[in-house]
C-alpha cells in the first residue's frame, strides 16, 4: 500500500500521478515539483471526472506519510490504483537534500545563494531588509544579535541577510545563528542542519523538551508551545551573552495580523518592528524582514532551488509555525480576502500596512496605552 522514494524513482515518469494531500500553507513552504495540489475528499470525485487520470498510479502524498496511507487504502477499495508516499513530502526532501550535498562538495551552492541576494534579488529583498534595518533602528553598533532559524524559508534568508550585512557594516556588532530544538524528529532536525551546513550558516544548537512538556495539553497547546519556545529562545540567546533576538516575521505576516485583530479579535494592533521583552530585562526582540514581501522570500527560495521544512512538530502533520488549526483557517481567509481585494485596488497591501502608521488619535473613540483605557469623551470638552 505504500512506495519508497527509491521505488518512486523507477517508474515511468507518464505511469503515475503524485498527489499532494497537504493544506495550502504547507504546499506554499515546498512542494515537491510536479505533484498535483488536491484536497483529499476531492480524490475520488476528480478521478471519477477524469480530471485525473484513473489509468495511472496514484500515489499521495502528506506530511509524513501517515495521513496518505488511510486515503489510498480507500481508493483501493474504490478499484484505484493508489499508494501511499512512503515518508511522505519530508522523506522526499530528505533524499533530494542528500543529492544536493553529495554534489555539492565545494559549498558552492552557499555563493551562488549570496550571489543571488547581491544581483538578482538586491531590490526586492536585500533593500528592503537593510532598509528595515535603518528604518526601524534595528542594529545598533556593540548590539550581540542570536538570528534565530526555526528551519523555514523566512528564518534561513534572514540569517543569509545578516551574513552580507556583516559583510557592508559600518560599525561593529555581532551575530549568532541559533537553533532551538524542542524535540524535534530525527528528520527534522537533519533537514535543519543540513541546510544550514549548504548554506553555509554556522548555527548552536540548544536542546528543549518542549514539545514533550505540551504534549498532553489539550487547551491550546501550540499557543502555549510558542510561548515557550519564544521563553527558551530569550533565555538561551542572553546565555550567550546576546542582548537581542532576531525572529523571520515578514511584511505579509504584518499585514495579516493588522486585519486578524480587526475581523477576528475587534481591536486595532500590528506585529511591532521590535519590541522590549517584559521578561528577561535588557533584551529586545527585532524583525528585519518587516519590509520584505513573502511572494519574494518564495521567489529567492525557488530561484535558488531551496527546500525548507514548513513546520518541525513532530506530533501532527497539520501543525503550521506554532499555531492551531483554527489560526490556520483565519490566516488563509485573510491571505485570501487580500488577495480579492488587491484585483479591484492594487494598494491595498500597502494601505494596510500605512493604516497603523496613520493612526489619527482625534478620530478614535477610545484606545489603551499601558494597559489603561482612554475615550475621546476625557477631553472632549476641554477647548
Amino acid at each position: 500500500m505504500s512506495i519508497s522514494i527509491a521505488e518512486l524513482k523507477k517508474l515511468e515518469k507518464d505511469s503515475y500521478e503524485l498527489l499532494d494531500i497537504r493544506s495550502e500553507v504547507e504546499i506554499s513552504h515546498g512542494a515537491i515539483p510536479g505533484a498535483i495540489a488536491v484536497k483529499p475528499e476531492e480524490i475520488e470525485k476528480k478521478l471519477k471526472n477524469k480530471e485525473l487520470d484513473p489509468e495511472k498510479k496514484q500515489v499521495i502524498c502528506c506530511s509524513r506519510g501517515k495521513i496518505s496511507v488511510e486515503i489510498a487504502e480507500e481508493l483501493e477499495e474504490e478499484g484505484y490504483n493508489a499508494e501511499s508516499l512512503e515518508g511522505g513530502y519530508v522523506a522526499w526532501l530528505m533524499d533530494v537534500m542528500k543529492e544536493e550535498m553529495d554534489k555539492d562538495q565545494n559549498n558552492e551552492k552557499a555563493k551562488e545563494v549570496e550571489q543571488s541576494l547581491r544581483k538578482k534579488f538586491k531590490k526586492k529583498i536585500w533593500s528592503k531588509f537593510t532598509k528595515a534595518i535603518n528604518t526601524y533602528e534595528l542594529v545598533k553598533p556593540g548590539d550581540k544579535i542570536a538570528v534565530c532559524i526555526s528551519g523555514g524559508k523566512d528564518s534561513m534568508l534572514m540569517a543569509k541577510c545578516f551574513q552580507e550585512l556583516k559583510v557592508h557594516n559600518k560599525f561593529d556588532f555581532e551575530v549568532k545563528f541559533l537553533v532551538m530544538d524542542p524535540g524535534y524528529s530525527p528528520e527534522n532536525r537533519k533537514v535543519i542542519e543540513d541546510n544550514a551546513k549548504k548554506l553555509n550558516i554556522p548555527i548552536t544548537i540548544f536542546e528543549s523538551d518542549i514539545f514533550e512538556s505540551v504534549f498532553n495539553v489539550e487547551k491550546s497547546p501550540c499557543y502555549l508551545c510558542a510561548r515557550m519556545r519564544r521563553g527558551h529562545l530569550y533565555h538561551f540567546a542572553k546565555d550567550m551573552g546576546c542582548n537581542k533576538i532576531a525572529l523571520g516575521h515578514h511584511y505579509d505576516d504584518v499585514i495579516e495580523t493588522i486585519l486578524m485583530g480587526m475581523l477576528y479579535s475587534g481591536q486595532i494592533q500590528t506585529m511591532m518592528p521590535k519590541l522590549h521583552s517584559t521578561n528577561f530585562e535588557g533584551m529586545e526582540l527585532i524583525r528585519p524582514l518587516y519590509l520584505v514581501r513573502e511572494d519574494d522570500i518564495k521567489a529567492w527560495r525557488d530561484y535558488n532551488d531551496l527546500h525548507f521544512i514548513q513546520c518541525a512538530c513532530k506530533f501532527t502533520d497539520t501543525c503550521t509555525t506554532c499555531n492551531n488549526e483554527e489560526n490556520q483557517s483565519k490566516r488563509i481567509e485573510i491571505k485570501n480576502l487580500i488577495s480579492e481585494l488587491k484585483k479591484t485596488n492594487r494598494f491595498v497591501e500597502g494601505n494596510i500596512f500605512k493604516s497603523v502608521e496613520n493612526v489619527n488619535l482625534n478620530t478614535i473613540v477610545a484606545y489603551k496605552k499601558d494597559g489603561v483605557k482612554h475615550n475621546f469623551l476625557d477631553t472632549y470638552d476641554e477647548i
